[in-house]
């Protein structure tokens, strides 16, 4: 007996879920359809949308967006993971940002979100070995959006950068999964040395706005960095680190603070 054989459509219920939301935002402000059709709703696929809005926002007289366009295709269908890691990221930033209310924020407003997927096409370009297209995308996520990731920069999933200004991650960062950190943050050195010179964030690490991590030090998993702290040492996992320079304050106040964003010191003495 001959086997009967079916087409099996993948159903994606984070795409489906961002061209309802899409639909029902035209229907509330008409004057965005023409915007919201050609980010998302023109699109088959929320890779394809993720492909469009790199290209529409870095090009520029020097790189067009058509360049771009078939750069970020190219790095979506040769890596998956890159669509993965934005989905993460999407949902992190719509669980542990209290004015994300819907999956197409992130989208189409939010420059922390869009700058980090920007950043991880770079990425991928710097893996390949294409560097100097990679810095060109570095160049224009720095003058687009204010936050200057190297492309060498190894970042996980599940990341949330709020507000996302005056972002400054180094070229030998490591950034663990389900971290959060708001603006003006700085993964940076301590000089002019080479190598492995920059900071090393564990999982569910969060940081606090203006917060200067420098050096190859390690933050421990699930630890907070108070706002305008200033730290040069080593962190253990799951404390409370504040101060200049930073000095441990007490223990972390609960098990995952980069998705509680609880800010407040006393809460973890």
């Amino acid at each position: 007996m001959a086997k009967t054989q079916q087409n099996v459509t993948t159903v994606d219920p984070v795409w489906q879920r961002v061209c309802d939301e899409a639909v029902a935002a035209i229907a509330a402000e008409p004057l965005l359809g023409g915007l919201i059709h050609s980010s998302l709703l023109h699109h088959p696929s929320f890779e394809r949308a993720l492909a469009y809005r790199f290209s529409l926002k870095l090009a520029s007289a020097e790189m067009s967006e058509q360049i771009l366009r078939e750069i970020a295709d190219e790095a979506f269908a040769a890596d998956p993971q890159l669509a993965q890691f934005a989905r993460a990221d999407m949902m992190a930033v719509h669980d542990r940002d209290p004015a994300c209310n819907r999956f197409i924020q992130p989208l189409l407003f939010f420059k922390g979100y869009q700058a980090v997927q920007a950043y991880r096409i770079g990425h991928w370009l710097w893996g390949q070995g294409r560097k100097d297209m990679a810095y060109f995308v570095q160049m224009r996520i720095s003058e687009t959006f204010g936050v200057d990731i190297h492309p060498a920069a190894r970042i996980g999933r599940g990341i949330m950068i709020d507000h996302a200004h005056s972002i400054v991650i180094g070229e030998t960062a490591v950034v663990g999964d389900n971290v959060s950190m708001l603006h003006s943050v700085t993964l940076g050195g301590t000089g002019k040395e080479d190598g492995d010179r920059h900071p090393k964030i564990g999982h569910g690490v969060m940081i606090g706005a203006g917060a200067k991590v420098l050096g190859n030090i390690r933050i421990g998993h699930c630890s907070r960095i108070a706002a305008g702290s200033v730290v040069l040492q080593d962190v253990p996992p799951c404390k409370t680190v504040a101060g200049v320079p930073a000095k441990v304050v007490g223990e972390a106040g609960c098990d995952q603070p980069a998705i509680s964003m609880n800010q407040l010191i006393d809460a973890a003495e």
